[in-house]
């Protein structure tokens, strides 16, 4: 591995978010798979773990444009620090409602949409203020990057530990755990030192704002293709999570710690992709890289979905990782690398409303169809589903290549002769 893959930090500032950040994602992490755990204990049902996905996500689909307007209109900072705090509470909520041990399916979606609503406000500040932390913008695509790998370690680590604490403690020790890793980032955040914020002017209100960023999007074909293809992997593909929890228990016979390490593999898979990624050297054609991942992607999942060897599907499931991430990352990278600053906000929001809007959506349409043609089959038909989009990829670039070469000046060859002779 060469020291170019933590480039990015050399920035003070994304050192003491990276740091923060990991804890708390790995709290994060832990609540994720203890959600879905408690869920699928107290309803047996794979459509009620979409609908939990549903919950949590859709609020971000709902409000996440707003949410962008936000970031570009305000102080980035003090709104990432606002959704954190708040983060932190409906954390602290949500474990004493499983420490009480009085719970019910509808509290727990309930405080699922808070978060989710969190989130639609905290996400486009979260990856605009990146772009402010890294004192070299060069190493901007080395520091997306990294944070797709810091979110894949963390899932590689905390459904593991979520695991272990599930069988040996309790579930109430997970969200206990996730509340008190909020402490870490709101102090990292504390510690920074950024540029002073300058106050711009807005002429235009929040709906015209808006307006103004769906049409620089609608002229940015690059960017609008990347959206596309992500908001169709989200809602097509990406919702194979919620199905793993089948896997575990009724597949492969096992317990919340079955749980918990699977989804680690798919962890593992995942940072192993974000490692690659941040390997890259400065040029590397990233869209062609995603559409060999999203190939990836779509055969360790059809691999996975009628696999009975426990250990051949962990195999096929950190294949199917791997090829994940780029989905997240190299599309994130792209559309950051790519787009106009006062416009980062904006733009992102519309990231998040693919990534995160059409999620749940997808696990709601996914946990239907599995009730009708079976999990597995629902799960071989996400893996053919990542295929096509592949296909549309390698559509795409083979267009752009016909592209540049109409563009290229063609010589008379009469002037060669002329300029020779």
């Amino acid at each position: 591995m060469d020291i170019t893959t933590f480039k990015a930090f050399r920035s003070r500032n994304y050192r003491l978010y990276f740091t923060g950040q990991s804890i708390s994602l790995i709290g994060t992490w832990m609540q994720k798979t203890a959600v879905s755990w408690v869920i699928y204990t107290l309803t047996h049902s794979t459509f009620m773990l979409g609908l939990t996905l549903f919950a949590s996500q859709f609020p971000s689909f709902l409000f996440s444009l707003v949410g962008g307007v936000v970031s570009d209109r305000y102080n980035r900072f003090r709104v990432l620090l606002a959704t954190q705090v708040a983060s932190m509470i409906q954390a602290v909520l949500l474990a004493v409602l499983i420490l009480l041990n009085h719970y019910a399916v509808w509290e727990i979606l309930g405080l699922s949409v808070l978060l989710g609503i969190i989130n639609a406000f905290d996400v486009p500040a979260r990856q605009s203020l990146v772009y402010d932390m890294v004192a070299d913008k060069s190493d901007l695509p080395n520091a997306l990057a990294l944070n797709s790998s810091m979110v894949n370690l963390s899932r590689l680590i905390g459904p593991a530990i979520a695991g272990i604490i599930l069988e040996g403690v309790g579930d109430g020790a997970c969200f206990v755990g996730n509340a008190m890793s909020f402490v870490a980032v709101i102090a990292s955040l504390l510690m920074m030192r950024l540029p002073k914020y300058e106050k711009k002017p807005h002429t235009k209100n929040v709906f015209g704002e808006l307006r103004e960023g769906f049409s620089y999007i609608k002229r940015t074909p690059s960017i609008l293709f990347i959206l596309v293809m992500l908001a169709l992997i989200s809602l097509m593909v990406l919702p194979y999570t919620t199905l793993i929890p089948y896997y575990a228990r009724d597949v492969f016979k096992g317990t919340a710690r079955t749980f918990g390490i699977i989804d680690s593999f798919i962890g593992l898979g995942a940072f192993s992709g974000a490692i690659f990624l941040a390997s890259l050297k400065a040029g590397a054609n990233l869209k062609k890289i995603l559409f060999i991942n999203t190939l990836i992607f779509g055969a360790g999942l059809l691999a996975f979905s009628h696999e009975h060897n426990y250990y051949l599907a962990l195999l096929f499931v950190t294949i199917a990782g791997f090829g994940m991430m780029s989905q997240i990352t190299v599309s994130n990278t792209l559309i950051q690398t790519t787009v106009d600053q006062n416009m980062r906000g904006r733009v992102i929001s519309f990231y998040a409303m693919a990534f995160f809007g059409m999620q749940p959506l997808g696990g709601l349409l996914i946990g239907a169809i599995s009730k009708w043609v079976g999990t597995p089959n629902t799960l071989m038909g996400e893996g053919v589903a990542a295929l096509l989009v592949g296909a549309l990829h390698w559509r795409y670039l083979r267009r752009e290549k016909l592209k540049a070469r109409r563009k290229k000046p063609v010589v008379d060859p009469t002037v060669i002769q002329a300029a020779q002779a």
